[in-house]
C-alpha cells in the first residue's frame, strides 16, 4: 500500500490512526518523487509472475498528489509492463478533491476506486470531517457522483464506529440503495488508549466488541435474504473463501500475516500500514529491493507472530479457524482465565461467526454444485425455516454437515 503523501490528508477525521505518522519525517514535504514512485513501480512489476498485478496508492489522500503524477504513474507502469502483464491501478480516497478531469483520467485507465463513506450524511459527518471542523458528506457525494458519470468503477469503505454501529441496516441500505455500491468494506474502529486506571481502555469512538457482532450478523442476514451474488461484502467473501478450499480473502482472517506492508513517501517500507514505527521499519526500496524487504526473515518472523502469539483461549475456540485472532493490533484485552492477547473484538466475532457458520456451509456446498445466486437465496432462506440442510439431502443441518463438513 503506496502513500505517496504520507499522512497528509486534507481531511482530519477523528479516528484516523494515519495522521500522528507525520511526525516520523519531521520537516518533510510529504510529496513522493517521481524516482521513488518508478522504483515502487518497477520492483512490483518485475517482482511478480502472475498474470496480473496490483499498483495500490493510499494515504493520507493520494489525490493531493495531483492528476499529472499519476499520469507519469501510469506512463512509468506501461514502460516496465512484461509482455502480456495486465495492470490493475487502485486507488483509495476520500473523494472530497475528484473533479470530472479526474473522472476521464480515471476511466481511461480502468482505476478501481475506493471511497471512505461511513453512511447516511448525519452517521458521515460525526467523525468524518475537514481541517475546519465542518461535515464532508456532500463533499464525498459530489466525487462519487463524478465516478458515476464517468462509470469509473468504485467500491465503498466503511468505518463502523460508536457513532454508526447501533444502524447496520441503515448504513447498509445506504451504501447499497443510495451510493450504488457493488462491493461494501467494513472496518472495525478501535483505538486502544490505556491509561492507569484501565490498561485495556478504548476511545469512546471506539466500536463496541459485542455491537460489532451485532452490526455484522444483522447485515448478513439482509445480504443473504436479498443481495446474495449481486453485492459483495468483503468480510463475507473472506469468511466463505476457507469453505472452497481457498485462502482467505482479508489478512485479518489469515493465520499469518506479513504481506500487506505499507510504503512511505520516500520510499521506507514497513510492515504492515498499522505498524507504521521505527521498530517495524523494514528498509528503503532505494537501498533493497522489495522483495527482500517482504522476504526478510524479519518480516516472516513478524507474519508468523500472529499464529504463535495466539493466547489458549483462541487456540481451543470453536471458531478459531475462521477468526485466527483478527488482526494483532488489536490484541490487548485479557482471556477469561486471564491471558494476555486475546482480541478486543473478540466477542462479537465469536456471535457473529457462530451465526454464520452453517449457513456459510451450505452456501459453499450449493456454489460447488453450480447452483445460481437465486437458487442460493432461496435455499438458505428455507434452511433458517425448517432447519434443513439447502445442499437437498433432506437432513437437518448439523446432522447433514457431521455426514460431510466443508
Amino acid at each position: 500500500m503506496a502513500k505517496p503523501t504520507g499522512a497528509i490528508c486534507n481531511l482530519d477525521c477523528s479516528y484516523c490512526f494515519y495522521l500522528d505518522k507525520a511526525s516520523l519525517y519531521p520537516g518533510a514535504r510529504f510529496r513522493m518523487r517521481d524516482e521513488t514512485m518508478e522504483a515502487y513501480v518497477r520492483q512490483s512489476l518485475e517482482s511478480q509472475d502472475a498474470p496480473e498485478v496490483t499498483i495500490a496508492w493510499q494515504g493520507g489522500e493520494p489525490t493531493l498528489m495531483g492528476l499529472a503524477f499519476f499520469a507519469r504513474m501510469v506512463e512509468t507502469a506501461e514502460r516496465y509492463r512484461r509482455p502480456g502483464q495486465v495492470i490493475r491501478h487502485t486507488l483509495q480516497t476520500n473523494a472530497t478533491l475528484l473533479t470530472d478531469e479526474w473522472g476521464v483520467f480515471l476511466a481511461e485507465h480502468r482505476f478501481l476506486v475506493g471511497i471512505s463513506i461511513d453512511g447516511p450524511p448525519d452517521l458521515h459527518d460525526r467523525f468524518r470531517v475537514d481541517k475546519r471542523g465542518r461535515p464532508t458528506s456532500e463533499r464525498v457525494l459530489s466525487g462519487l457522483d463524478v465516478l458515476r458519470h464517468h462509470q469509473v468503477d468504485y467500491n465503498v469503505l466503511c468505518t463502523v464506529h460508536a457513532g454508526n454501529v447501533g444502524e447496520p441496516l441503515r448504513v447498509y441500505r445506504y451504501l447499497r440503495d443510495d451510493c450504488g455500491a457493488l462491493v461494501i468494506q467494513f472496518i472495525p474502529i478501535v483505538e486502544h488508549q490505556p491509561n492507569p486506571d484501565d490498561p485495556y481502555a478504548v476511545s469512546e469512538r471506539s466500536v463496541p466488541s459485542a455491537a460489532w457482532g451485532d452490526f455484522l450478523i444483522a447485515i448478513f442476514d439482509e445480504w443473504v435474504g436479498r443481495d446474495l451474488g449481486e453485492v459483495y461484502v468483503q468480510t463475507f467473501d473472506a469468511i466463505l473463501a476457507p469453505h472452497l478450499g481457498l485462502p482467505a480473502g482479508l489478512c485479518v482472517f489469515a493465520e499469518t500475516c506479513g504481506h500487506a506492508v505499507a510504503l512511505e513517501h520516500n520510499g521506507d517500507v514497513y510492515s504492515c500500514d498499522h505498524f507504521v514505527d521505527p521498530a517495524h521499519r523494514l528498509g528503503n526500496l532505494h537501498e533493497t529491493h522489495l522483495v527482500e524487504l517482504v522476504g526478510s526473515d524479519r518480516q516472516q518472523r513478524f507474519g508468523n507472530e500472529k499464529r504463535d502469539s495466539l493466547p489458549r483461549y483462541c487456540i481451543e475456540c470453536e471458531v478459531r479457524d475462521a477468526c485466527w485472532g483478527e488482526c494483532p493490533k488489536n490484541r490487548f484485552v485479557l482471556t477469561p482465565d486471564g491471558e494476555e492477547g486475546l482480541n478486543y473484538l473478540c466477542a462479537g466475532y465469536k456471535a457473529f461467526f457462530t451465526r454464520v457458520d452453517v449457513p456459510l456451509r451450505s452456501m459453499a456446498e450449493l456454489i460447488r454444485s453450480g447452483r445460481p445466486a437465486a437458487d442460493l437465496r432461496t435455499a438458505i432462506a428455507r434452511a433458517g425455516r425448517n432447519d434443513t440442510c439447502p445442499c437437498g439431502s433432506g437432513l437437518k443441518t448439523k446432522r447433514c454437515h457431521q455426514r460431510h463438513p466443508a
